[in-house]
């Protein structure tokens, strides 16, 4: 599966050079490949590995929704942090996991990260998903996402706004 993150968090679009690319293969594990611009913000003062609050600083996010509402978020930040949660019901964290692999390189003004998941950690009867980018601080803070989650300020987990999973 692809797609790219082309529009703001309530579905204005965004100029071509802020678009970000990820694909999705699921077989014996998850792999994810991600493609972004790199906008440079500060990095978190943790050293590269797993780490709690990384959507508080550049990052991109894949959530994967199941049934009964349990879904997966999975961040991965241009500095080689990353975080993996399992939710059941929103903002409901049931567990932390470590990605079996991550690979982040920079170059050219933009990003590229590769992870691989077991795929016993994705969500049973995998129905929908959304991506989201965010980068920059204070009043210059964007919330990017693939499919547009309406409201009065961006909130990522609105599963209602996830689209059909294609790989079913």
């Amino acid at each position: 599966m692809k797609t790219i993150i082309a529009s703001t968090w309530c579905g204005q679009p965004t100029d071509e050079r802020d678009h970000v690319a990820l694909e999705v293969e699921v077989a014996a594990q998850l792999h994810l490949v991600i493609d972004a611009p790199f906008y440079d913000d500060p990095p978190p003062k943790a050293p590269p590995g797993q780490l709690w609050g990384l959507w508080d600083f550049e990052v991109v996010e894949l959530f994967l929704l199941g049934d009964e509402d349990h879904y997966l978020e999975i961040e991965i930040g241009p500095h080689g942090h990353h975080l993996v949660l399992s939710l059941h019901g929103a903002r409901n964290v049931t567990g932390r996991h470590l990605p079996t692999r991550v690979e982040v390189e920079r170059g050219g003004g933009r990003w590229r990260a590769q992870l691989e998941l077991r795929r016993d950690l994705l969500p049973a009867g995998l129905r929908a998903f959304n991506a989201y980018a965010i980068h920059g601080s204070g009043p210059t803070r964007r919330h990017l996402a693939a499919h547009p989650v309406p409201g009065e300020a961006p909130d990522f987990h609105r599963l209602a706004h996830f689209a059909p999973w294609p790989l079913n």
